[in-house]
């Protein structure tokens, strides 16, 4: 089961992580909501009505893995498109922001909760229910947008080239974190469809 999850009863998933890959996974995971950020949250003790209607920012972010993850909705080939790409962002980009550092969130604390478990052992076996396990699947494809991103990988032939990269390149690790978790994207897509 090593780096492969399998299907558990019910329609979770399990596999197995030692304790580099609990780190690092929690590391990533750490990583993309510090990026995510908090964003335009109403406060504490707003009207829960009004935080319903609560509005984000309308253009797109500057960094270019956060446009990635927050992309316009429409193209920007004209006026009109422009306009519509900025309300529809106004309207969902608060909540995609909320349900991406959640997703996230939900990575890290059942890696802590497998690190408490498992102290002192090497590793351990990582089970996620259902829910978890979707959460779990938008988080490694976020992680993978945004290491793709920052590659600057755009077509499969790119993702290739990574493969062939020397030892010396300072890319390499981040290229083995994006290989790695594209086979665990996958795995966890496997088991969730069987």
């Amino acid at each position: 089961m090593a780096g492969h999850f399998e299907t558990l009863p019910g329609g979770g998933a399990a596999v197995a992580l030692d304790d580099v890959e609990i780190s690092i996974l929690r590391s990533l995971a750490v990583q993309l909501m510090e990026l995510i950020g908090p964003g335009d949250e109403p406060a504490k003790d707003e009207d829960p009505l009004a935080a319903l209607f609560a509005e984000g920012p309308s253009k797109p972010p500057s960094d270019p893995a956060l446009r990635r993850l927050f992309p316009d909705a429409y193209g920007d080939d004209s006026e009109e498109l422009r306009a519509a790409a900025s309300d529809f962002r106004r309207y969902t980009e608060n909540d995609l922001r909320a349900r991406k550092r959640e997703d996230a969130l939900v990575v890290v604390r059942a890696l802590d909760a497998l690190s408490a478990d498992a102290a002192g052992e090497g590793g351990a076996v990582l089970k996620l229910s259902a829910e978890e396990a979707r959460a779990w699947l938008g988080a490694l494809n976020d992680l993978r947008l945004t290491i793709g991103t920052r590659l600057e990988v755009t077509d499969d032939e790119e993702s290739e080239q990574l493969y062939r990269l020397p030892d010396s390149d300072p890319r390499k690790p981040m290229v083995m974190a994006y290989l790695w978790l594209g086979a665990l994207q996958e795995s966890l897509i496997e088991t969730l469809m069987s």
